[in-house]
């Protein structure tokens, strides 16, 4: 098989991976329920947030896969800022305009969560918008993606591999540095979360793409996730690392995203290594994949409104009732977002291009 041939092969639809999106964005919904209701900091709930870098694995293979070998940038770009930005600019007017907890949010903020860059602004992530710190962090991926292909283009993939690995591992160390320890702090933004904290989970999706074909995880994909929750059970416990919003140390911080790593990969690579008919491939979970945006922007706003609807003070129990009401709210909204605004605009962007 030549190698053009290779490339066209390994870029087919894979519809598990739909259904995996839909995991993804309900464990993420789960920890943010989770929190707000007073869950027990030390549940396995509270790490439902390693469900980010499952996202971030996912993005990564899919665009690593489809866009490694080609030369249309301004292309990819385009098709990349008319997937997020719509959507993403309705969820931000719409917090803003609506939510009543976002209503004193400065204008420095309002800006900097327009633009995808609230987590470089000092207190920017306004209330009913936390969550979209992720997205900054995956923005930026799809910036650099196109630095990443021209610079290992002229190697071979085992060569690519090793590059990878081997600024993922550099990566790590960002959070030891001394103006990253330092922060956050009266006028500097948290540098710990800046993007290169997360390259190692961007990492999982690039090599998963480079030896896709290569490499096959046998069994069915539930002992993969059994074990990805026994990581996350692990790291939700105090010994581990500060539970709820303390600021963690960069020993903390470190063992925290080599943990969501591993979760991420038992999660994610089964399904892209395995490519097996099942569950994830039904229609109900392509449907909520395809959903998946939508659920991921709008169930914290939705969440936020879900208290004062049921005269429910935060942090005051109730998980399951507060849990029922927002997958009720947020589904609906992400449907529409999804055949009114994502999927007509995809349209209009192919036929622009």
């Amino acid at each position: 098989m030549s190698t053009g041939q290779a490339y066209r092969a390994s870029s087919s639809f894979i519809p598990s991976l739909e259904g995996l999106r839909a995991v993804a964005a309900f464990g993420i919904m789960l920890t943010h329920v989770a929190f707000q209701t007073g869950v027990r900091p030390d549940s396995i709930l509270a790490r439902f947030d390693f469900f980010v870098p499952v996202f971030f694995a996912l993005s990564a293979f899919l665009l690593w896969r489809r866009y490694r070998m080609t030369a249309d940038w301004r292309g990819y770009l385009w098709h990349r800022a008319l997937r997020i930005l719509p959507a993403y600019w309705l969820t931000v007017a719409g917090v803003f305009l609506l939510l009543p907890d976002a209503f004193g949010t400065g204008s420095a903020a309002v800006v900097a969560n327009l633009f995808l860059a609230q987590i470089y602004v000092p207190d920017a992530l306004a209330p009913g918008l936390t969550h979209l710190w992720s997205l900054c962090v995956e923005a930026a991926f799809y910036l650099v993606l196109p630095l990443i292909a021209l610079a290992l283009r002229r190697h071979q993939p085992r060569h690519r591999i090793a590059l990878i690995l081997t600024f993922s591992a550099l990566s790590l160390g960002w959070s030891f540095l001394p103006f990253v320890v330092a922060s956050p702090a009266p006028g500097m933004a948290n540098l710990q979360i800046f993007p290169i904290s997360y390259a190692l989970w961007f990492a999982i999706g690039l090599i998963a793409a480079e030896l896709e074909g290569r490499v096959f995880v046998p069994g069915p994909v539930w002992p993969y996730w059994v074990l990805a929750l026994v990581v996350a059970w692990v790291a939700a416990q105090p010994w581990f690392g500060p539970l709820g919003l303390v600021h963690p140390t960069p020993g903390e911080f470190l063992r925290r995203v080599l943990a969501g790593a591993v979760f991420g990969a038992l999660f994610f690579l089964p399904v892209a290594w395995g490519q097996r008919p099942g569950v994830l491939s039904s229609r109900t979970m392509r449907l909520l994949g395809a959903w998946s945006y939508g659920i991921f922007l709008w169930h914290v706003p939705m969440l936020s409104w879900v208290f004062p609807l049921l005269g429910i003070l935060p942090f005051s129990g109730n998980f399951w009732l507060v849990l029922l009401v927002t997958v009720l709210l947020t589904v609906p909204v992400a449907a529409a977002s999804y055949y009114f605004v994502e999927r007509p605009v995809a349209r209009w962007g192919r036929r622009g291009r």
